[in-house]
């Protein structure tokens, strides 16, 4: 018995050690491509691209859900090149993160324009047509991505954002430029750098307002999660009647109901 108990630490302390090892060893490569352009721009070469549209993530439907496409840096050199554009665009780009392979990920928006260069935003019905897929909006996709992909788009979603609204500095208004990974921004007028900064901001998800009343209320009354609209999302759905966020979000329903009723 203590035997078998010995081996059973062993396995367990081998397993925790296993796991320490690959997120310090991705950190530590993550630190050095947000630290040196030319690493970075090597690691373009063997990375994946995951596309935006105006902060749309690109989506395809397979077996009821949604996943996120990824594509290498040849083949968006190709797509910009057949959509008239120079492939500079893909300096626009930013690291969000990277397998226990090392395999870098990077998030790249064609639908934002940037104030001070020349690439121009790439129409959306065309972009869709050509990669067999929509850009969708994040916050109506979540429920049905996985885990790594919910995650990893709503990094980028929140890099992208932050970028397109930090072109130019603070205090001296002069465009600012942003290094390869898109940990930070640089003023060349006074060398002032900007880092992001990706926090929950409460405001911001007020004004936001992720979903309304009125959609939640009809979510409670679907039945299952897979009602395909004819745009081809699926419709908001919530959990099973029995979880606790279901009954939790039911009685705020029904609250906010009562609560609008004349007295």
């Amino acid at each position: 018995m203590s035997l078998y108990c010995g081996m059973a630490c062993r396995r367990k302390f081998f397993w925790c050690y296993r796991l320490l090892s690959t997120y310090v060893t991705k950190t530590r490569y993550l630190f050095e491509l947000k630290e040196d352009d030319d690493a970075c721009k090597k690691a373009q070469q063997t990375g994946a691209f995951y596309l935006f549209h105006s902060l749309a993530p690109l989506l395809q439907t397979s077996a009821h859900q949604y996943l996120a496409p990824r594509h290498s840096l040849l083949e968006l050199e190709r797509l910009l090149g057949k959509f008239g554009q120079d492939a500079q665009r893909i300096e626009d780009s930013v690291l969000i993160g990277c397998s226990e392979q090392q395999e870098a990920w990077f998030a790249l928006d064609l639908g934002l324009d940037s104030s001070f260069s020349i690439s121009a935003s790439l129409h959306k019905p065309e972009m869709e047509t050509e990669l067999k897929g929509s850009f969708i909006e994040l916050r109506k996709a979540l429920f049905q991505l996985n885990a790594r992909d919910a995650s990893l788009l709503s990094t980028a979603q929140a890099l992208l954002r932050w970028h397109d609204a930090h072109q130019f500095c603070s205090r001296s208004g002069q465009p600012t430029k942003k290094n390869v990974a898109g940990s930070k921004r640089v003023c060349p007028s006074n060398n002032i750098i900007y880092y992001p900064q990706i926090q929950v901001n409460l405001r911001e998800l007020e004004t936001a307002a992720w979903f309304s009343h009125d959609e939640v209320a009809t979510a409670l009354k679907r039945k299952g999660p897979y009602t395909q609209q004819q745009n081809g999302t699926f419709s908001f759905w919530l959990p099973p009647k029995l979880a606790i966020s279901h009954q939790l979000i039911k009685e705020w329903v029904e609250k906010q109901t009562c609560s609008s009723l004349p007295a």
